[in-house]
């Protein structure tokens, strides 16, 4: 074989070597930043395990790319010299949507580089099929955008509920959206333009509270997402395990023991069905506590003493304590988050929580991270994820 033609064969490899080695060395750097920040590039280097000049090629290009900037206040050095100038992440340049399509209605919201909220909206589904709510999305996405002109949108987050694949940003089904198959990355980028990425809700938490959260630095992390949609995530040593086409997660159909509402799918007591917010609102409408479909009216009767609305919540609390049990009994996660209405508001639901959950695991369960903006967080994290992943080829530079 000619000398030419052999080096075409092999140098594909080395080169895609490279592209990961500072694909993986990049995020690294990006990370030690957002968690660390304002700091040494000499810390990054300790903390990450790079060599110096590494550290300073990556905060130069990061910096070009306007993910960070030098600190405006440098540190004096304990020696002869000039003063160590610290880094921190750039949060003032770019802007990134979140979408979250939840049953009753869409959330759209803009989040900085830190996962922070900085505005959000709620859009009441006139209609839930697929193009009209996508359409409307992208609608308020460009209203906020051009509430915030001076920043620069990097892209897109969408967070679904169901089977979402997160490959080809596609729904694979939704049941009670009635969604199936249906190319959310495709249609929310020919509608704003911009670079999309698609997830499921349990997943996308699971990031957001790895970066941004209180799980940041657990080695592995269990998310329970328990609304009108019920379902996991699960990530360990940094990555959220996905499963073929991203099926992982679904966890609707398991049993809850003692359960007694009957499934579509013919069995009594699916996980589903026994936590849905359906469920908890039916309950509360059946006592006399609400004439609604809110859970969040419960929550606000619980709030102003209503005994019967804080025993439903507490019930449910506690069935999610043994829903919980289950899957610590399978995965055995150092971090369990749980996003549940009654759990992030009372103490007393949290606590039948953990005690029905085991208290005597070794497992910390907390609640979400994010009690006032979960859903525009869960959106907005999906796109975040993959900027610090690959901060490199997620960023504005190709934008």
């Amino acid at each position: 074989m000619p000398r030419s033609a052999a080096s075409t064969l092999v140098s594909p490899v080395p080169r895609a070597a490279e592209r990961d080695r500072r694909r993986t060395s990049a995020s690294s750097v990006l990370r030690s930043v957002l968690e660390h920040g304002p700091v040494a590039r000499s810390t990054v280097a300790r903390l990450t395990g790079l060599s110096p000049a590494s550290v300073t090629e990556h905060c130069a290009r990061l910096a070009g790319l306007g993910l960070i900037r030098e600190s405006p206040a440098p540190r004096r050095s304990r020696g002869v010299g000039r003063p160590h100038v610290p880094v921190e992440l750039d949060d003032a340049r770019f802007v990134v949507g979140g979408v979250h399509v939840a049953v009753p209605y869409t959330t759209v919201a803009l989040l900085d580089l830190r996962g922070r909220v900085l505005v959000r909206r709620e859009l009441k589904h006139e209609r839930t099929d697929p193009g009209r709510v996508l359409a409307r999305a992208a609608e308020g996405l460009a209203a906020l955008f051009a509430e915030t002109s001076g920043r620069r949108p990097l892209g897109v987050g969408v967070a679904v509920g169901g089977w979402v694949d997160r490959e080809t940003g596609t729904v694979v089904e939704h049941e009670l959206l009635g969604w199936r198959e249906v190319p959310v990355r495709e249609l929310l980028a020919a509608r704003t333009g911009l670079p999309v990425e698609v997830d499921g809700h349990a997943r996308a938490l699971v990031n957001g509270e790895r970066l941004f959260g209180r799980a940041r630095g657990s080695r592995s992390v269990l998310h329970l997402f328990v609304g009108n949609v019920v379902d996991a995530a699960f990530a360990t040593h940094d990555e959220v395990h996905h499963g073929p086409r991203s099926a992982a997660g679904a966890i609707a159909h398991l049993p809850v023991p003692g359960g007694t509402e009957p499934c579509p799918c013919g069995r009594i007591g699916c996980l589903q069905v026994e936590l849905g917010e359906r469920t908890l609102c039916r309950r509360a409408r059946a006592a006399g506590v609400i004439d609604s479909a809110n859970p969040m009216h419960v929550v606000a009767a619980a709030a102003a003493g209503d005994a019967v609305a804080r025993r439903l919540l507490v019930e449910r609390a506690r069935a999610t304590g043994r829903a919980a049990a289950l899957l610590l009994d399978v995965l055995n996660p150092e971090t369990v988050v749980v996003t549940e209405v009654g759990v992030i508001h009372f103490e007393e639901c949290l606590d039948a929580l953990r005690e029905a959950a085991g208290n005597s695991r070794s497992a910390a369960v907390l609640p979400t991270s994010f009690p006032d903006s979960v859903l525009a967080v869960a959106g907005g994290s999906v796109l975040l994820d993959a900027l610090f992943r690959d901060p490199l080829s997620a960023s504005p530079e190709g934008i």
